[in-house]
């Protein structure tokens, strides 16, 4: 089943066009900009080993990532918060073909650096059944290599829009991960890895089952 997820990211895109001023159109496009050119977020790459973790999910309990891939391969995505409009499409488009990623005999968890309560608030939001789980301190996604700081300039422009990233993670560094999605084999090998600087750009949820559909073909 085709999410469309895209089709609502560039609909919110246009509409986020329309209302905010050029100024701060560019400030976000120039940090875009010069994560791409640095070496920051670049994630890691398929046939690499994903690092293992044990972290906390929205309801208190701990989710082992090997010990979930001892029942199936995991599709494992990184995103920045419940804050950020793209990240929560992306989650309910998941969430759109969840039944279909377990008949794959697959597990999702999704990975944030809020705290519990806040993944807790993104989970219930969005009537989410699957892991949702709280990187605080960004310490496994820095294992990712998708670890990045918000520059001062778009600090400001958050703070003036409302968005108390510092308070949703609970530290007031202004660091984040890059979104980015990655299938875990049982092995613990990365087979997909999807990771861009453009916060808009994502892989597609139904792009991410028809290469799980792959594996067990």
């Amino acid at each position: 089943m085709k999410t469309e997820m895209r089709k609502h990211y560039n609909d919110y895109i246009e509409k986020f066009k329309k209302a905010t001023p050029d100024e701060i159109q560019e400030k976000m496009k120039k940090a875009i900009d010069e994560l791409e050119s640095s070496n920051d977020g670049e994630g890691l790459s398929a046939g690499e080993k994903a690092p293992n973790f044990n972290l906390p999910d929205a309801k208190g309990e701990t989710v082992e990532l090997y010990e979930q891939l001892k029942s199936g391969p995991v599709v494992l995505t990184f995103y920045r918060g419940g804050w950020c409009p793209y990240c929560n499409m992306e989650l309910r488009a998941y969430q759109q073909i969840l039944d279909e990623i377990h008949g794959e005999g697959a597990e999702l968890i999704a990975i944030s650096p809020q705290t519990p309560d806040q993944s807790l608030t993104t989970q219930e939001k969005n009537q989410l059944n699957y892991h949702v789980v709280s990187d605080v301190g960004n310490e496994v996604a820095n294992q990712y290599n998708l670890v990045y700081q918000l520059p001062d300039y778009l600090v400001e422009v958050y703070k003036d829009k409302g968005l108390q990233v510092d308070k949703h993670n609970g530290d007031e560094t202004w660091t984040l991960p890059v979104s980015a999605t990655y299938i875990i084999d049982t092995d613990g090998t990365i087979l997909y890895d999807y990771t861009k600087a453009d916060y808009k750009d994502r892989a597609e949820p139904s792009d991410v089952l028809e290469e799980l559909k792959k594996i067990n073909t």
